[in-house]
């Protein structure tokens, strides 16, 4: 446990269920599914032909000669961060930009830039592909235009561990402020990868909803009917700060970020580890870096991600790590918002800081035949009790990656 205190000062989200935080809250909050069917010529080849779209295009929001510069997920990150820093109250020209530092994640990276440009120079040669194709493609980019937007000299950083990302770019920043590197990293995760060929190999892994004829319903966590989960799209981003530093300038406080626990399964590069080790000693590793304990939680954002292993083997190492008839409250948002990959993590955290904020954790949506598995899983708001709250927010990925994050309200 650190003797250094991170608190959240900032929010910003880009969402498939709302443009902005207070939009994407309420949205949660009211159970609303951001899940459409696909419109476009590709989709009709597909097995899967829903997903979960932004529900504001960023073209909307960003100017137009710095959108075209950027790839989708750029994009989308940039919206977030602009929104987060905002948020902050912070004044880019009274801060130290050599104390300000970046992490920004992506799953994937810039795919659809790539696969355009790929189709560009098969159908009209080298010399039409874009020059800006690299910086737009590289995993980097988006945390390099985030970095460059606010003037971030304390390091850029872009951690890639799949539908982890988000939470470990937020972990990385929980990090750099404990190790003295910077007293404001600007963190989260963005992702863009709604097209055909993500589509088509998720689809032969087997990992994706068929729920093509009701698309609201195709997330379904914990449900006895759920077959996969559904590829979403969007960005989040918080500003974490020293709470020296937020005090010391009078900046209103989400939360706190009190610990977080990185394990791997090593065990298999897409199937997790049936035991659930790696989860429960991640999970136990962020109530210690903490210094809380497992009777103080009262909230878990589950990874949750409506696939038929994972969501069982989730709840086990929940009730293993916090005791069996635990009264921790447990959601899972991706019921509304899909599976934004490497942004995922960083959107749960937006949702977990802002359930400790407001004492309200959303609900879990298309619960209707629910697996028994032994945890409260509301499917209506839940109002959270008076008095100091902890919190869990749980990410797993592909490679056997576990991050979880432990949060305080104040």
């Amino acid at each position: 446990m650190s003797a250094t205190r991170v608190v959240i000062t900032g929010l910003g989200v880009t969402s498939p269920v709302g443009g902005d935080v207070p939009s994407t809250w309420n949205a949660l909050l009211e159970g609303t599914s951001g899940v459409r069917a696909l419109t476009e010529d590709w989709a009709e080849q597909l097995g899967t032909q829903i997903a979960a779209r932004v529900a504001v295009e960023p073209d909307q929001v960003l100017e137009r000669v710095k959108a075209r510069r950027l790839d989708r997920g750029g994009q989308l990150a940039l919206v977030a961060a602009t929104e987060a820093w905002a948020d902050s109250g912070l004044d880019q020209a009274e801060t130290d930009p050599e104390r300000v530092g970046v992490a920004v994640a992506s799953g994937i990276g810039g795919i659809t830039t790539l696969l355009a440009n790929y189709d560009t120079l098969t159908e009209k040669g080298p010399r039409r592909v874009s020059p800006l194709a690299i910086p737009m493609l590289m995993p980097n980019g988006p945390a390099a235009a985030v970095g460059l937007s606010i003037g971030a000299k304390a390091g850029v950083h872009t951690p890639v561990s799949a539908c982890a990302s988000g939470n470990e770019a937020i972990a990385l920043g929980l990090d750099m402020i404990r190790a003295g590197r910077a007293d404001i990293v600007v963190c989260g995760g963005t992702e863009a990868a709604v097209h055909a060929l993500p589509m088509a190999a998720f689809g032969q892994m087997m990992a994706l909803s068929k729920r093509n004829d009701d698309p609201t319903a195709a997330s379904r966590p914990w449900d006895k009917g759920r077959d996969g989960f559904v590829l979403g799209e969007g960005a989040a981003v918080v500003v974490l700060e020293s709470a020296e530093h937020a005090e010391a300038r009078g900046a209103r406080v989400y939360a706190e970020l009190a610990g977080a626990g990185i394990t791997s399964d090593s065990h298999d590069i897409a199937q997790p580890d049936p035991t659930g080790a790696g989860v429960i000693r991640a999970m136990r590793l962020a109530l210690k870096d903490a210094g809380m304990g497992a009777d103080e939680v009262a909230h878990v954002n589950a990874h949750a991600t409506s696939t038929p292993q994972g969501d069982v083997a989730e709840a086990q190492a929940i009730r293993t790590v916090l005791g069996e008839g635990t009264s921790a409250v447990v959601t899972g948002t991706k019921s509304m918002t899909g599976h934004l990959l490497g942004a995922a993590g960083a959107l749960e955290t937006v949702a977990t800081v802002l359930a400790l904020h407001h004492r309200v954790v959303p609900p879990t949506i298309n619960l209707d035949d629910p697996e028994d598995v032994g945890l409260d899983i509301p499917t209506t708001p839940r109002e959270l009790p008076d008095g100091p709250l902890a919190a869990l927010n749980n990410s797993f990925g592909f490679g056997g990656h576990n991050i979880v994050l432990a949060l305080r309200s104040v």
